[in-house]
């Protein structure tokens, strides 16, 4: 049944709601290990980052990144969330720095670019405070599902960057049909609004690609564009 529900593209997240909510399924759920040990998990078994880092999207979020980088002169980019790195193979950054929660990524991420010398990766247990002219958060908000997390993450993000903030994420409260799951939605810009007065949000950009029921036609992820005030 798993296999078969995997296979009908016009239900997408839908049909992967009601299959969790099949006899047998929702009575003793596997309980959620953690979004780092969710992560590290996902990428030893052989798993990427996920529709949203390939095809379409990739494309998508690289054409708006490298011509924001290009426009406002940034030399530096840290990356909080690197993932496989596959998004990377289309950026165009000067000198960038990939961090992630998962060993097994970081390690492939090493190995990709291992001929790059203008990019380099750390676990995000080693992060030492370094700042960027842009900090970057791509599909990464809305799979921080512990609050201490969310909270640890954001000022991380915001604190390491000198002038701009791009965060790739859903901006809503709406987790109907995602509880128990790695994802987690959050109107995210209402908590910078109330916590990081200092910023402001410069753009708002829609995703060219809206979810429309398929998780691999459409994403919930929208850009927004923080400035320094």
């Amino acid at each position: 049944m798993k296999e078969i529900i995997k296979r009908i593209p016009i239900l997408g997240d839908l049909a992967k709601w009601i299959y969790r909510r099949l006899p047998g399924r929702g009575r003793n759920p596997e309980p959620f290990p953690g979004s780092a040990a969710y992560w590290e998990k996902r990428y030893s078994a052989g798993g990427n980052s996920g529709v949203g880092s390939y095809a379409i999207f990739a494309e998508f979020k690289a054409e708006v990144l490298n011509g924001f980088v290009a426009s406002q002169q940034v030399r530096t980019v840290i990356d909080f969330g690197c993932g496989d790195g596959n998004q990377l193979t289309i950026a165009k950054y000067p000198a960038y720095l990939g961090l992630d929660v998962s060993s097994t990524a970081i390690s492939q991420c090493q190995e990709r670019f291992k001929s790059d010398m203008h990019k380099s990766f750390r676990l995000m247990s080693e992060y030492n405070g370094e700042t960027a002219d842009l900090a970057l958060s791509l599909d990464v908000i809305y799979h921080l599902v512990e609050d201490n997390v969310f909270e640890d993450y954001m000022r991380t993000l915001f604190k390491a960057s000198n002038r701009y903030v791009i965060i790739y994420a859903s901006d809503s409260d709406d987790n109907r049909g995602y509880e128990g799951t790695h994802v987690r939605h959050r109107k995210f810009t209402r908590w910078i609004q109330e916590n990081l007065p200092t910023w402001n949000l410069k753009e708002h950009l829609p995703n060219r690609h809206p979810y429309r029921g398929d998780y691999r036609k459409g994403s919930f992820a929208e850009f927004f564009i923080y400035e320094r005030a």
